[in-house]
């Protein structure tokens, strides 16, 4: 038994619902109990808090272990249920006979209410076992450097960066320009809705409406499907994506209720509704339990969404302006994959993203990002800074995460390979996923805006946007 689904959990184990209520994962825990060392290692180089994959094993051996049991008992069962047929057809009746009939009665009893009891304890290590696995991360790429952010690997640089001394002029940074020409009003969303939260004015929205477009569009022509992504989902698709945090201290989503449903335990409940903190996870939900063809792929997506981050305890210049807000637009690409073209397809999505950034003009780097900033479900996670000259400073713009079959065994999305003639063989194998950010419209406002300042306090408007701005400068 290599893979135990945990498909009856919907139906048996209510603590186990806690997580997941419409998905049925597949999570491999023989994979796990048979790389209890080289995980752990992983789970180290990862700084992960609070996952134990020797729990994990000895969850699994438990439940293989109860497992063979219940099959052995069921099995004298039958051996007795077909012995007691046969005795009850016979022709001949004796007193010994009746204590025979009897006392196979009680056996067959005895085993019912034996197999009982093991099925209530195999249901409840399948909880634990579930409740375990589903935080352990994804294995890591060989390439991926240990350690913490500082362990970033620089790949590349495209473009040169606008220094201070390079210019005649002083550099601002974004909220100064955007002060000049009324561009963002930080001020009146304080009083609508609180700190973090924005409005976009005049050229700062057309601004926005043009990257949506030129995002979009450049990734319908490399062969993307276009879709708007709705913005709420079902908390366990967030979960099943590898936005599933231990504590509640972490968690960085926003819960929806309704008045009939306003309880602070039902916030979170697989039932209930999260604000998506990126348009990956409706894209991943759209093939959630379903099998595809290997002939589908790869299939190719690009999504139009708000992205909502309940972040907190930033300081310093992340506090300033748009840098970090708790919603912004973001055109998300998203692939499912055979295991074997993953990689090809990953190198796509970041070909495409630094095509898009070079378009804009801006001067960015290329990050090979280290084991401890990977999410749970990344294999191997590239990032793309922007130099941005108002901060002095480099700022995250995008990233791109091949996140294996992390996501998909969490959504049970699988294809069935082209040697596999007919449609009801069973024998199907998990698609890889991947992801990456096309735009993330405020920080690379911040970049136009910083970037592309002029002496006379203008903005330049790259020359891909303007067909959608109308504009060639901002002022």
């Amino acid at each position: 038994m290599s893979v135990v689904s945990s498909k009856r959990l919907s139906s048996l184990s209510p603590a186990t619902s806690q997580s997941f209520k419409f998905l049925c994962p597949h999570l491999n825990y023989k994979k796990f109990r048979d790389n209890v060392t080289s995980i752990a290692e992983n789970i180290r180089n990862r700084n992960v808090k609070n996952v134990d994959v020797h729990r994990v094993a000895q969850l699994y051996n438990e439940f293989c272990d109860i497992t063979t049991e219940i099959n052995s008992l069921r099995s004298k069962r039958n051996e007795i249920a077909k012995s007691n047929k046969n005795l009850s057809s016979s022709s001949s009746f004796s007193s010994k006979l009746s204590e025979e009939l009897t006392s196979l009665q009680n056996q067959g009893r005895k085993l019912k209410e034996l197999i009982h009891q093991k099925e209530s304890r195999l249901v409840e290590i399948e909880q634990s076992l579930l409740q375990e696995a589903i935080h352990i991360p994804n294995d890591t790429h060989p390439d991926v450097p240990i350690g913490d952010e500082s362990k970033a690997r620089v790949l590349k640089q495209i473009g040169k960066q606008l220094m201070r001394e390079s210019v005649n002029f002083p550099i601002e940074d974004h909220m100064t320009i955007a002060g000049k020409h009324d561009l963002i009003d930080l001020e009146s969303a304080a009083n609508v809705t609180g700190t973090s939260w924005y409005y976009l004015r005049n050229a700062g929205a057309l601004l926005e409406l043009a990257l949506i477009q030129y995002a979009m569009q450049k990734a319908i022509y490399k062969g993307f499907t276009p879709i708007i992504t709705p913005d709420a989902i079902r908390t366990e698709f967030s979960h099943a994506c590898g936005f599933n945090p231990r504590s509640r201290e972490n968690a960085q989503n926003y819960f929806l209720s309704t008045s009939t449903s306003n309880s602070a335990s039902n916030f979170s409940s697989p039932q209930g509704l999260t604000l998506s903190a990126t348009a990956e996870i409706p894209l991943a939900g759209i093939y959630a339990g379903k099998i595809l063809l290997e002939s589908q792929l790869p299939i190719k997506m690009v999504g139009f969404g708000r992205a909502f981050r309940a972040e907190s305890g930033a300081r310093g210049a992340d506090t300033r302006g748009i840098y970090r807000v708790h919603q912004f637009s973001k055109v998300e690409l998203f692939a499912l994959t055979r295991p074997e073209d993953s990689e090809i397809v990953f190198d796509e999505i970041i070909a495409l993203q630094e095509e898009i950034f070079n378009d804009l003009g801006l001067c960015f780097r290329l990050l090979d990002m280290p084991t401890e900033e990977l999410g749970s479900n990344a294999f191997r996670k590239h990032d793309i800074e922007a130099w941005m000259p108002g901060r002095d400073s480099w700022g995250e713009i995008s990233s791109a995460s091949n996140c294996t079959d992390y996501q998909s065994r969490r959504l049970n999305i699988r294809y069935r390979p082209n040697s596999i003639a007919s449609t009801t063989a069973t024998s199907t194998e998990f698609v890889y996923t991947l992801n990456g950010t096309a735009v993330a419209v405020p920080r690379i406002i911040i970049a136009i805006m910083e970037n592309f300042q002029t002496s006379d306090g203008k903005v330049i408007i790259p020359k891909v946007l303007r067909q959608w701005t109308g504009l060639e400068t901002i002022g």
